[in-house]
């Protein structure tokens, strides 16, 4: 997967970071997502009714109805379930390179996604601790894209629970401020070097 995520970085941009996200802290954040308590209850009272029937003996000739309708009826449990059980494939295909032009994040379970931003699409880089973060100590680092995305919500991509998150954090402001600012206000009018505020990139 890094390898492959390498191969879309351009010939003329520099890899100035690259790493994965915190494994235990991958793991954790799966199992417990905000779908688990839900999911718990659900179980509960889904299984709860299922043995209280064969208890009671009310299964009677609906039996073979009632088991296949119940093991449906548990879809959320198997949704839940399944995301923990493909978490150490999408860890596998979790990868993350940040380059002197913009932010390469691979992922994906079934299928591998690749995803790119441009620091010059880029307004705004916030960091994020979660509860599961402070425990590891790692940091999310989330970028919110300057275009709208659709229902007019601005787009935004993340690197999740990286350890060395404070120095990547800082990296990633310094280029998305230089390049950003440049854009917005290009005072040569964008020639091959430009002297507005005192960037360090050219060309």
């Amino acid at each position: 997967m890094e390898e492959d995520l390498k191969r879309l970085v351009g010939n003329n941009e520099k890899i100035l970071y690259e790493g994965k996200p915190s494994k235990k802290c991958f793991i954790f954040e799966s199992i417990f997502n905000p779908l688990m308590p839900f999911a718990i209850l659900w179980a509960i009272i889904d299984f709860g009714f299922i043995g209280g029937a064969f208890v009671f003996g009310e299964m009677g000739g609906f039996g073979f109805f009632i088991i296949p309708f119940m093991l449906l009826h548990l879809m959320p449990v198997w949704i839940y379930l399944g995301g923990i059980i493909f978490t150490f494939r999408r860890y596998r295909n979790t990868y993350y390179i940040v380059t002197d032009r913009g932010i390469y994040i691979s992922g994906g379970i079934f299928t591998k996604t690749f995803n790119n931003k441009p620091f010059a699409e880029l307004s705004h880089v916030d960091l994020h601790r979660g509860i599961f973060d402070q425990m590891f100590n790692v940091g999310d680092i989330v970028c919110t894209s300057s275009n709208m995305g659709p229902n007019n919500v601005s787009a935004a991509i993340k690197i999740d629970s990286i350890e060395n998150y404070v120095d990547v954090y800082n990296l990633v402001k310094k280029l998305q401020t230089d390049i950003y600012t440049d854009v917005m206000y290009p005072n040569d009018k964008r020639p091959s070097e430009n002297h507005g505020y005192n960037t360090e990139y050219k060309g």
